[in-house]
């Protein structure tokens, strides 16, 4: 698998397993699947793929944006290097969406990962295994990554119905500094493919070294699940920490995004 691929693949897997814990409408046709539902966050409930003619994309956005009317929930539409037709955002912006930013899919061969890496001082990471545990991840993660405490509840939510077990594709991470918690990273297993998500330092943490810490650590757990690849998609703001770690840019991602009409009445 070419490392484009296993990026789009594996995000792809993670936002529709995150939206079947979440109880999602989900459509999965040759042209078309995307999640709608379970979560009330837009990035969430979004479309994860997209392979269209041009005559039945119109179609296939009315569809989209019906179904997130139907559900009440704003939602994202992710264009990825494999998205067709090739215009597909001006054709979204032509019926309302508006522009979500870019992320950048970055990939690592694990093979050429260190076998050490030298962590903050009093610093250690521990897998969640445990509510409380899951509890000290959700307020690091609602502390400032994304949409704060909504995001946070509703992630740690879908987090412990999945459950913490080795028996799921999910490994969750938590970092402490001198045993206050200051980091998150999940991880997310697709084959031999480790999706890093969540990667998130408290605020008054930032800047000592700690999100590479807690980035390599997940790496570590990735290699040790037996992933051939680690992948990401990352912020502009977090590309010089993934760089730092060898992971290399192989695709981007434009966000578009869509808000459900006013009921009428």
């Amino acid at each position: 698998m070419l490392p484009a691929e296993a990026v789009e693949q594996n995000v792809c897997e993670f936002l529709l397993a995150l939206g079947r814990a979440g109880g999602a409408e989900e459509r999965d046709e040759p042209g078309i699947q995307w999640t709608v539902g379970g979560s009330p966050i837009d990035y969430h409930n979004c479309v994860v793929r997209a392979d269209l003619t041009p005559d039945a994309t119109g179609a296939a956005i009315r569809g989209f944006c019906a179904a997130l009317d139907r559900h009440g929930v704003p939602g994202t539409w992710h264009i990825g290097p494999s998205t067709r037709p090739d215009d597909l955002g001006t054709r979204l912006l032509a019926q309302g969406f508006t522009p979500g930013g870019e992320e950048v899919g970055m990939a690592l061969d694990l093979a050429a990962l260190p076998d050490t890496r030298s962590t903050p001082a009093g610093m250690t990471v521990e897998r969640v295994a445990q509510q409380t545990q899951l509890d000290a991840f959700e307020a690091v993660l609602a502390s400032g990554f994304g949409e704060g405490e909504r995001e946070a509840r509703w992630v740690c939510e879908m987090y412990a119905r999945i459950g913490l077990g080795d028996e799921t594709a999910w490994r969750h991470y938590l970092g402490r500094l001198d045993g206050t918690a200051v980091a998150t990273a999940s991880l997310f297993l697709t084959g031999d493919v480790g999706g890093l998500y969540f990667i998130s330092t408290a605020p008054a943490w930032r800047k000592r070294g700690i999100g590479s810490a807690i980035t390599y650590a997940a790496l570590q757990g990735a290699r040790q699940a037996g992933c051939r690849w680690a992948i990401l998609s990352a912020s502009r703001a977090g590309l010089p920490i993934y760089q730092r770690l060898g992971m290399a840019d192989v695709c981007r991602f434009d966000l578009y995004g869509w808000t459900p009409r006013p009921a009428d009445g």
